[in-house]
């Protein structure tokens, strides 16, 4: 379930005012890119906060990467139809919360996405649809009730064998979560972890404003159809500009609904706001999947989360509580 970085953030970089400095590195982690901005008082703190955030989210993903074999969710994943498995509290704690979202979004967002049989290519290879049965059969082994956790013995249990879970919808934002707790503990007063468009912020800029995101137009990339202040809070944009395939007519984007194995249709991109990352990294996902009515219904029910759509004819659709100063 990849995340699309369909926004931009307007900041000074490595700028001295009022014995501050704004220094910003770009990296790869976790397989994707990583941008990580740091307010601080001088470059040598600055640099040096830098790479705390990078030890904790590499940290971070050698505890949940299902493709390193000695890591907690391959155990997890080897033994799935056979035992329990014994984790972290920090893991545990994790899985615990996915399955909170699922249940919120009626199993739009599910972890055990793992599962699923890659029957949809988005690459243009594909010259006709997958069989219904196919399709049927390709999440034949996902279902988030088939995780069964055991707070007394902190294990986990896949059901089914074959089973497997994976955090791609929800590691990054974690990640930036948890990056940014670190440097704050530290004493960082402002910063921006973007984790490949798993954006979380927290203060101002040092000209004193909040920092602002431009949400770019996916109908045309060169152009930004609003530019909003973000406080403290993360932002994070799902899209399939790119990756999709049409069939009949009909555009299906590369964000598969879990519970049918059918691709999402009707929107081009989701951005979620939200007081986390990882909450609006999972949401982003679930609204595309549950489709504008159902999905902007949900984010209307849950305090201090708001929500952008664009669907597949370039309209803007938003939740109840959010301006868009456009362009």
């Amino acid at each position: 379930m990849r995340k699309a970085a369909l926004f931009m953030v307007l900041l000074s970089v490595s700028v001295h005012l009022n014995a501050q400095q704004t220094i910003k590195r770009t990296l790869k982690l976790m397989g994707s890119r990583f941008d990580i901005t740091v307010v601080a008082k001088d470059s040598t703190g600055t640099n040096n906060y830098i790479d705390m955030a990078v030890a904790e989210i590499t940290r971070i993903e050698k505890r949940i990467s299902s493709w390193d074999p000695n890591s907690e969710t391959s155990l997890i994943n080897a033994n799935a139809g056979i035992k329990p498995v014994k984790v972290s509290q920090e893991l545990f704690d994790l899985i615990k919360r996915a399955i909170g979202i699922s249940n919120l979004t009626d199993g739009a967002f599910d972890i055990s996405y793992a599962s699923m049989d890659k029957i949809w290519k988005f690459d243009g290879s594909m010259a006709q649809m997958p069989s219904e049965e196919e399709i049927k059969n390709s999440v034949s082994k996902v279902g988030f009730q088939n995780i069964l956790l055991n707070e007394a013995e902190r294990t986990v249990f896949l059901k089914l064998p074959g089973m497997k879970i994976g955090f791609g919808a929800i590691g990054k934002g974690y990640a930036a979560d948890k990056a940014k707790e670190l440097l704050k503990t530290k004493g960082v007063e402002a910063g921006i972890i973007n984790a490949s468009g798993d954006m979380n912020t927290w203060g101002k800029q040092i000209n004193g404003t909040s920092w602002k995101v431009a949400i770019t137009n996916p109908m045309d990339k060169n152009k930004a159809f609003a530019l909003l202040p973000i406080k403290n809070e993360a932002v994070v944009t799902s899209g399939d500009y790119e990756k999709f395939v049409e069939f009949n007519g009909t555009r299906y984007a590369h964000i598969i609904d879990p519970r049918t194995g059918y691709p999402a249709t009707g929107i081009i991109s989701v951005t979620v706001f939200a007081p986390k990352a990882e909450l609006a990294d999972a949401l982003a996902t679930s609204v595309f999947v549950m489709g504008i009515e159902v999905g902007l219904n949900r984010i209307n029910q849950l305090p201090k989360i708001e929500c952008i759509i664009i669907d597949a004819e370039g309209k803007i659709h938003t939740s109840d509580h959010i301006e868009i100063a456009t362009k």
